[in-house]
């Protein structure tokens, strides 16, 4: 059968194809350690299941308006005026299947084919590969390990042209793990002041911020800032929610209506029950988000400490998310057993291969000089991935 151009330019993803072959390892009975999955490893909280199985019981299993239910947007509208300071109306937000959802069908609504969109790097996989699916041009922008790998206003100032038409930023940050201080991102909207580029803000990890870090909605810096981003959200990692995709977005009413005239053909509504499960997670009090947020710290701490204790790595603290990032570049060159380490790819599959450690090559992320672990396993399970790490770097 014929298959598309536009399907096949789209590589699968890096994270799907690490964690897949690791799944098929595990299912030979090979016991590997996967720091490969954007996953958080604990269960949806109690509180969320039931509130779900209730409205499933409840017959709320049909049809909603494609936009989402009013009374979650009305909740979404409060959360994001509690929690980002952020003004919007609950026309002003679509709920979405996912937070990847959101991202893609923003980006159908607001670039036109042969627009620039700019792509800071490390950037999450999926980006490049949505705006090229929108018909956007890709224009990466190169940032340094010394400012821990965030864009900077003299960056953002000389990539801009004509045709720019927007920034995607994502803070904190997958893969880097780095989050953007307010003042970052003030001063990176008074370059786009006067300017016509939009901005995409992926808030995804907006709960999961480490060592003090105070989190802010680009948004939310400036007049300017509010009227020209989207912002986007979800549910899948603060409240473990990744199966149940539920995302959403917020923004300027002609943009959040172009979204939902495009999601009413695509999909229809988000999940009717997963809706109502979302309202009782936007209105916990029980501290279930913190307490994951704190073991994530400590895990991350622990493993940039012992990644940094290793030869040849260097790794940032991580301020938000659940990954570490580190440069293992110096690496480069060695052979392993009988197998050349080149790359971060050829370095991922090395390490899968000989010690049983699955890790995310950093090239699908715009860094060819790194690789992605995640800290969303266990300690004992961050313990042994890194000890076995250690060996695998002496042998």
């Amino acid at each position: 059968m014929k298959v598309s151009k536009r399907a096949q330019s789209v590589p699968p993803s890096a994270t799907i194809a690490v964690t897949s072959r690791a799944k098929e390892m595990a299912a030979e009975g090979i016991d590997v350690v996967s720091f490969a999955a954007g996953e958080p490893d604990f269960d949806t909280p109690n509180f969320i299941k039931t509130a779900a199985i209730e409205a499933i019981n409840a017959g709320k299993t049909g049809y909603t308006a494609a936009n989402g239910i009013l009374k979650l947007r009305n909740a979404i509208a409060e959360k994001l005026a509690s929690d980002n300071e952020l003004d919007y109306t609950p026309d002003q937000i679509i709920v979405n299947i996912g937070a990847k959802h959101s991202v893609y069908t923003a980006l159908q609504a607001v670039i036109d084919p042969g627009d620039d969109v700019l792509l800071p790097a490390p950037y999450w996989v999926t980006y490049p590969e949505a705006v090229k699916l929108a018909g956007g041009k890709v224009k990466v922008i190169h940032t340094e390990k010394e400012n821990s790998y965030k864009l900077t206003p003299e960056l953002l100032e000389s990539s801009i042209t004509d045709r720019t038409a927007l920034l995607i930023l994502n803070s904190p940050n997958n893969p880097g793990g780095f989050s953007y201080t307010p003042q970052e991102f003030a001063d990176l909207a008074e370059v786009l002041e006067d300017t016509d580029v939009m901005v995409l803000s992926d808030e995804i990890y907006e709960k999961l911020v480490y060592g003090g870090t105070k989190f802010v909605s680009f948004a939310a810096v400036s007049d300017d800032a509010y009227e020209r981003t989207l912002t986007i959200n979800g549910f899948s990692k603060a409240f473990a929610m990744t199966g149940w995709r539920l995302g959403y977005t917020a923004g300027p009413l002609s943009a959040i209506r172009a979204m939902g005239r495009l999601q009413s053909h695509m999909t229809s509504n988000a999940v009717t029950f997963v809706q109502e499960a979302a309202l009782a997670a936007l209105a916990d009090k029980t501290g279930t988000v913190e307490s994951m947020r704190v073991e994530f710290e400590k895990r991350g701490n622990y493993m940039a400490k012992r990644l940094n204790e290793l030869p040849g790595i260097q790794c940032h603290q991580p301020t938000g998310a659940f990954y570490c990032f580190p440069d293992v570049s110096s690496l480069y060159g060695r052979t392993m057993g009988q197998a050349p380490v080149k790359d971060s790819m050829s370095f991922a599959q090395v390490l899968l291969e000989q010690a049983n450690v699955a890790v995310v090559p950093g090239e699908p992320f715009g860094c060819p000089d790194n690789v992605r672990l995640s800290f969303a396993c266990s300690t004992e399970q961050i313990e042994k991935g890194l000890d076995r790490i250690e060996k695998w770097l002496s042998s």
